[in-house]
């Protein structure tokens, strides 16, 4: 054992430690961070009715019915998305296996063309049915596709929030995710996202989602859902926006829902 002449040294040697390990001990890495978020926001199983609203830059709006469901099994997470409503988009499906470690895997169903295709990696981040929100953006990112920092914190509506940045580790996955960084703010107590910024390679902000009335699910354990979600574009000014209209959790969900025969029925 080594002995400690001086006493001052060992006075202020203690108290550094004490000052810095609550530092280094007790803050949870970003990785840590969004591992959490992405578990407290996932559900054996659950069943909603959305409503989608597509507002252009000048005034006008579309609005869309969409049922959903999902059932969480190891190492994915399977979810269908079918819209209900108008007639013009009514039968449209969306299948996607959201891995946990791999690439996802998406297909849609196009009722006028009475085929279901897979959706490749390069159009992940392109629209999702002419809304704002990318297809990318109806799964949970593979943190691994990420170099992730936490940056500090932040309030968010009052809520004080983690603020981390997300930068895809590759050219190919900037094509994929549709986007060059992405800062989003995860709340400290709760760990549920409440806001994201997204950022073009040049640094231009280009959108901006919020996460609003977030209420947890009868049910489920504690789990939590936002029932509200606006995704603004920075750069043509146009806003769309998600409102559940009924949610239910169902741990019992039909898992003969989750294929792309079932995608195809009307």
């Amino acid at each position: 054992m080594i002995k400690i002449r001086n006493k001052n040294v060992a006075v202020v040697s203690i108290f550094l430690m004490m000052a810095v390990s609550p530092l280094v001990c007790g803050q949870p890495t970003a990785k840590t961070i969004m591992r959490k978020s992405r578990e407290v926001s996932r559900f054996k199983g659950m069943e909603s009715v959305t409503e989608l609203h597509i507002l252009n830059n000048r005034g006008g709006e579309r609005i869309r019915k969409i049922a959903m469901a999902s059932l969480s099994q190891p190492g994915v997470e399977k979810r269908i998305i079918r819209f209900l409503e108008p007639a013009d988009v009514k039968g449209t499906g969306l299948l996607i296996f959201d891995y946990e470690n791999k690439n996802d895997d998406m297909w849609m169903y196009l009722p006028a063309l009475r085929k279901v295709r897979r959706i490749v990696s390069s159009e992940k981040g392109k629209s999702f049915m002419g809304s704002e929100f990318s297809n990318a953006d109806m799964s949970a990112p593979n943190l691994d596709d990420f170099t992730l920092t936490l940056k500090g914190e932040q309030s968010v509506d009052g809520m004080e929030c983690f603020v981390i940045d997300m930068i895809p580790v590759s050219h190919e996955l900037i094509i994929t995710y549709g986007f060059a960084r992405k800062e989003v703010y995860i709340g400290k107590s709760d760990y549920m996202l409440r806001e994201a910024h997204y950022y073009d390679k040049n640094g231009t902000l280009v959108k901006v989602l919020h996460a609003k009335d977030i209420q947890p699910v009868s049910g489920s354990g504690g789990k939590s859902m936002a029932r509200w979600l606006s995704m603004e574009n920075k750069i043509n000014n146009r806003t769309s926006w998600l409102r559940i209209l009924q949610v239910r959790y169902n741990p019992d969900v039909n898992a003969s829902m989750f294929t792309t025969a079932y995608l195809q029925k009307q």
